[in-house]
């Protein structure tokens, strides 16, 4: 395989293309809005209608367990008031994700290729032109 696993993890982290290692899984100056495809090799990002509801999943499970519990812990031993506790997590609720979510879908594509390496143009015998789809 030419892509590792370690290398699917590096660039899955550092918000990079999975096949080619491009920096440009997102729209420059656009926070929230994913490439269709890499600019460099061409990859599919967008899979399939709905094949980033794990990433949504991901980020509101991180959400919750590393923000409003911990929220919710302070508050149950009397550390946060019940308005300094709720004034937090809700302006948490509404910040976390926000900042977590080009993270969320770069975690979620890279576990995808974790799970299916041979996925990955690179890691194919016959190289698949840039801009056509991987799986026909």
């Amino acid at each position: 395989m030419s892509v590792t696993r370690s290398q699917i993890i590096s660039r899955g982290f550092r918000i990079h293309c999975p096949n080619c290692g491009s920096p440009g899984l997102f729209k420059e100056g656009k926070w929230f809005t994913l490439n269709r495809s890499c600019t460099r090799c061409g990859l599919r990002f967008e899979r399939d209608e709905g094949g980033f509801l794990g990433a949504i999943s991901l980020n509101y499970g991180v959400t919750v367990v590393c923000f409003l519990v911990p929220i919710l812990v302070l508050y149950l031993k009397g550390i946060l008031s019940g308005f300094t506790a709720s004034l937090i997590a809700g302006i948490g609720a509404i910040l976390v994700p926000m900042l977590f979510y080009r993270h969320s879908r770069s975690f979620w594509l890279m576990n995808y290729y974790l799970v299916l390496p041979q996925h990955l143009p690179a890691n194919r015998s016959e190289p698949v032109p840039p801009g056509q789809d991987e799986n026909s």
